[in-house]
């Protein structure tokens, strides 16, 4: 239940939890640790999942605006291949560090420290003294990766694409780029920290201020400077996030608590293992590891293959980060529920945001599949991006979106996972699995398909993945019931089925790109959720109750204050 002191967190936006102050009382303190420590209400989980829907969009159409000026100044060349091999880095760092690492490891581990300190455990804050403990030996272990990146860049650019035609200018790109292992590993660091104290605006604006950066970068010195412009902007922008996710940091931690020391508390400690973090980096290793093979196998395509790829994934990702808003925003809840001994709290959270995230995953693909050459054409086909790129662009994102519900089900099952705190390497060995058919399918279909075929493998790969993290829920996480599962997900799959064929219809009856996408998109979304509500996937009828009762108490809210 949650806590109806006047210390508990207010009903406002997430963020708004009031700070620790070294002033307060000692009552206060303590309510407003219990309240951090206990349950969320479905209020405040919806709040702070539209938040970060809202700000994550914004930065996601700050990205789609990033690609659009990249495409606009470079268009598919193999400039822009160099770049994308430069890009590498960055985006590998961001899975490490950010997404799949220092957020999936950190999080438990926080969860444990401020369940600590709501029983008492204040002399020492266990948050600070896990800050004391893990931030500094983390912080010079980024730097010297970092430093290693710069020294090695030719070496690393003639291992990940040894076709390119000019690598010195990859080189140049990637030394730039190599700078975000240490930004990003902070700012990852400072994220899982602010998300398990359940303050999610900062962390939320992370793509806004890398993004921005770039994108600024390529306006003020695209002309001198070419795609190096753009890797300078990742190296300002890492600046920026770390930033704005320390300022954030330091507001929540700078006034602890100050009370008894309580023995019987600290005894629950779990501390960071170096076999959870290295089963952690080992799984999201072999995950980025895919685009390592994409375009290590593109870089023998003709000129312009590598970011034909590049532009595909980039759109048909979208969906799934739209859909994993969800999984991390409940991420916290998940671990600090079982930090609680509240496993049946736990597994109901996963099997909700399974289903959920693998629906949204789903309708996304279906838009994606019905107005694939529109989609592109409106997004990328002017300057120096051509019709010819855009058929070849759209026909690798209808492929990509064959693996867009096994990238929903990884990217939720793998909190699952680590939601404990405790090391298991069962998802790095299904992700190895995953790797290594991606790269044998890529290997053969390279050859028939050319890009298409490289997405093909992709697309292959996370979903066998997906299924193996999926069958092995019972015995290595939080026991969950599979089989219900897969019923709720065929559903899903249906309605995404159904409603990608009546988007395609509808988008192939107008000649404009910008009618055909609104034309599919509107009626995908209709038929996706009519057979949902038919279905009843996702609990969609339940969802469609208590949408319409929290309509209505909004509107008779709204007539009374009219009056």
């Amino acid at each position: 239940m949650r806590p109806t002191s006047t210390g508990s967190v207010p009903a406002g936006l997430p963020d708004t939890e009031q700070d620790d102050a070294p002033g307060r009382s000692r009552a206060t303190a303590r309510a407003a640790d219990t309240a951090t420590a206990s349950a969320p209400s479905g209020r405040f989980l919806a709040k702070a999942t539209l938040l970060t829907t809202v700000l994550s969009m914004f930065g996601s159409l700050l990205g789609l605006a990033r690609d659009q000026s990249l495409a606009h100044f470079f268009g598919a060349s193999g400039e822009t291949d160099a770049l994308l091999v430069a890009w590498t880095l960055p985006e590998l760092a961001g899975s490490l560090l950010i997404e799949d690492g220092m957020v999936i490891v950190l999080v438990p581990a926080f969860s444990v420290a401020l369940a600590q300190r709501a029983r008492g455990v204040t002399s020492p804050d266990p948050v600070r003294a896990l800050i004391a403990a893990s931030l500094p030996r983390l912080g010079l272990a980024f730097a010297g990766m970092a430093a290693l990146f710069i020294v090695a860049a030719p070496l690393l650019v003639s291992v990940l694409a040894p076709g390119l035609p000019d690598p010195s200018l990859a080189v140049d790109c990637t030394r730039l780029t190599a700078t975000c292992v240490l930004t990003f590993g902070l700012a990852g660091y400072c994220s899982a920290a602010l998300r398990a104290h359940r303050s999610y605006l900062a962390p939320a604006t992370i793509s806004l201020a890398s993004n921005s950066a770039i994108i600024v970068t390529m306006f003020a010195l695209g002309g001198h400077w070419g795609v190096r412009s753009a890797a300078f902007g990742v190296a300002l922008g890492g600046c920026l996030m770390v930033t704005v996710q320390g300022i954030a940091l330091w507001r929540r931690i700078s006034g602890g608590p100050r009370q008894p020391s309580s023995a019987e508390a600290e005894e629950d400690g779990r501390p960071l293992t170096l076999a959870l973090v290295g089963a952690v980096l080992v799984f999201a290793l072999c995950r980025h590891s895919q685009v390592l093979v994409e375009r290590y196998f593109g870089s023998e395509l003709p000129s312009g293959s590598i970011s034909h790829l590049n532009y595909a994934q980039k759109v048909g990702q979208y969906p799934m980060l739209l859909a994993l808003t969800l999984a991390i925003v409940t991420y916290p809840v998940v671990a600090q529920a079982i930090a609680q001994g509240d496993l049946r709290r736990a597994r109901e959270r996963i099997e909700q945001d399974l289903v959920l995230v693998a629906s949204i995953a789903l309708m996304g693909a279906a838009a994606i599949v019905a107005c694939a050459p529109q989609i592109v054409q409106v997004l990328f086909e002017r300057g120096a991006f051509t019709a010819e790129d855009t058929a070849a662009t759209a026909g690798i994102l209808r492929v990509y979106t064959l693996g867009l519900l096994g990238q929903a089900l990884v990217g939720t099952l793998l909190r699952s996972y680590f939601s404990a705190g405790r090391a298991t390497w069962y998802p790095a060995g299904a992700m190895a699995v995953g790797l290594v058919a991606t790269a044998g399918i890529d290997a053969w279909s390279a050859s028939h398909w050319d890009a298409r075929g490289i997405a093909l493998g992709n697309a292959a790969g996370i979903t066998l993945t997906g299924l193996i993290l999926l069958h092995g829920l019972g015995s290595h996480s939080v026991p969950v019931r599979v089989r219900g599962l897969v019923i709720e997900l065929a559903k899903a799959a249906v309605a995404a089925a159904c409603a990608a064929g009546a988007g395609f219809f509808c988008a192939g009856a107008f000649a404009s790109p910008p009618a055909a996408v609104a034309a599919g998109g509107v009626s995908v979304t209709v038929v996706f959720l009519l057979l949902a509500w038919v279905l009843d996937a996702a609990d969609a009828r339940h969802l469609t109750r208590v949408a319409a009762l929290a309509v209505r108490r909004f509107l008779t809210r709204k007539a009374r204050h009219g009056r």
